[in-house]
């Protein structure tokens, strides 16, 4: 009997032994599941937040563009409302319009009075000073058509037929040079597609001309100024100060399999008198060195990678877009958060001071020691000098922001922090280098005329509409810098093309010799 009784012991303690076996077997792998759904979790969790980021990015707190904005984005921050009506204010100087000279008026009407307004009695006589009332007017526009009725006469002697030759700078096409810049000026400065500038010449001038024509005669002029924007470009490229950007393109005709629209990019390279614009296929380094070329003189542009190979003494990044990414941090909130609304802090003391010094010569009379904080600082009354001295602590305290901000435990946040600590001395070659910018305004401005003509006409469709489009806008662009007439210069050049001449040069101060 007890052996019966040990043998069911036996067999009852095996059964409780292979059930603890498969219990901590089915524990271990729930203990496994667990920490891969806990993982999961976490990772859905970081997900989110990114994806919650993202969706709460604009122009305001990021490098998106402002066109890109959803309605929900809050308004863009403007000018605080001083409490004063619109308009000129007390103080302001007139601009009114002055009158045109007298040799410069086409037509005098001389207005008298007949009769006395008060009794009614005729009146005769001159007034020596009457009051001038001008009033300008446009004419009637009308195509003027000439018609050369070329000859074909035979030779007597040797019975040899002859065709006179056109007049020396007279198109062998059906439009003359001021319409060929014409065509150009609606294109390039009033941002007109080809279908619009036809109906426009219908209308205003009662031209007929086809959208063929219309192509032809924009590639005609690009060749015309072709040799004068090559000049510009090399002549760019030397320049001692440069603003670059850049911005998506499409070329290449619809519809047409792996032929179709590619990607391409507009690149500009904005210096002091000379703006030059590129269209590559390319956003990468070959596209930069083909514009800017080979580290020459300092940069102001973004944080995009290819301009991280410029000097980084010689490179100065944008203010601008750190603003945007400094208020992108102070949104994540925790620890994060408010590093970056410290950094905003520093960026707009910063701001303060460079536009003290920026915007007036130093009162001479106010002594440096008077200088002794951001808010004591008058307008225009820093010196160089006192600006660096003021921007010393500024610098270490945005330093220490960063290095504390890689270590935040948020990813978005430790990211860009390590990104901008690699390219630290960037920030501040606007402090040691006087004529360098703290901000890249000046080629995005650049870029807002071409972005409009994209928005219109949805790229080009041939690599020679490309070199038209960026022919066109150096030539716009910097002639409008140079304060010369676009209008002028493209009816010059055209008609010196017509010649056989090159075009007159966009360098400044050459603007009444041939280019290179």
């Amino acid at each position: 009997m007890s052996e019966d009784v040990h043998a069911n012991c036996r067999r009852l303690l095996a059964r409780q032994a292979e059930q603890i076996s498969v219990l901590q077997a089915e524990n271990a792998a729930l203990r496994a599941e667990n920490a891969t759904l806990k993982k999961l979790v976490k990772e859905l969790q970081r997900r989110v937040e990114e994806l919650e980021r993202r969706l709460s990015q604009n122009s305001s707190n990021s490098s998106r563009p402002p066109s890109s904005d959803p309605p929900s984005a809050p308004p863009r921050g403007g000018k605080q409302p001083t409490g004063r009506s619109p308009g000129g204010q007390p103080g302001h100087p007139g601009h009114g319009r002055d009158l045109v000279p007298p040799e410069k008026v086409n037509q005098i009407v001389v207005v008298k009075p007949k009769s006395c307004r008060k009794c009614g009695r005729s009146l005769h006589g001159e007034d020596p000073q009457p009051l001038r009332h001008q009033v300008s007017e446009i004419p009637p526009f009308a195509i003027q058509t000439t018609e050369y009725q070329r000859h074909r006469l035979k030779c007597p002697c040797c019975g040899e037929s002859t065709l006179a030759n056109l007049p020396e700078g007279v198109s062998d096409g059906a439009f003359g040079p001021r319409l060929h810049a014409v065509v150009a000026y609606l294109s390039a400065q009033g941002h007109l597609s080809k279908r619009q500038i036809e109906e426009m010449l219908k209308d205003i001038f009662g031209l007929l001309i086809a959208l063929g024509s219309v192509v032809k005669v924009q590639q005609e002029v690009s060749q015309a100024v072709a040799p004068a924007v090559e000049e510009a470009k090399t002549f760019a490229r030397k320049e001692p100060i440069k603003h670059a950007d850049e911005t998506g393109w499409k070329e290449g005709p619809k519809g047409d399999g792996q032929k179709g629209r590619k990607k391409a990019w507009v690149w500009v390279n904005v210096t002091r008198w000379v703006t030059v614009f590129l269209i590559h296929p390319s956003r990468g380094a070959q596209a930069a060195r083909a514009l800017l070329g080979d580290f020459c003189g300092y940069l102001t542009s973004d944080r995009w990678k290819v301009y991280s190979r410029w000097f980084l003494f010689k490179w100065q990044i944008c203010w601008a877009h750190l603003i945007r990414d400094f208020t992108g941090m102070s949104e994540l909130g925790g620890k994060a958060g408010a590093i970056g609304a410290n950094l905003l802090k520093e960026s707009k003391d910063l701001f303060a001071l460079w536009h003290r010094t920026r915007d007036g010569p130093p009162d001479r009379t106010t002594s440096v020691a008077r200088l002794t904080a951001v808010g004591q600082v008058r307008a225009g009354t820093l010196s160089r000098s006192t600006f660096r001295g003021y921007v010393g602590p500024i610098r270490r305290r945005v330093h220490q922001l960063l290095s504390e901000g890689r270590h935040c435990g948020t990813p978005a946040m430790e990211g860009k922090c390590r990104e901008m600590l690699k390219v630290f001395p960037a920030f501040w070659t606007f402090v040691r280098v006087e004529g360098v910018e703290p901000t890249n305004n000046a080629a995005e401005r650049a870029l807002r005329p071409v972005v409009l003509y994209r928005k219109g006409c949805f790229g080009t469709h041939s690599e020679e509409g490309s070199r038209f489009v960026e022919r066109m806008f150096t030539v716009v662009t910097t002639l409008r810098q140079q304060k010369r007439n676009v209008l002028a210069y493209l009816t010059q050049s055209c008609e010196r093309a017509m010649k056989g001449l090159k075009p007159m040069s966009l360098l400044p101060g050459n603007a009444h010799k041939v280019a290179a």
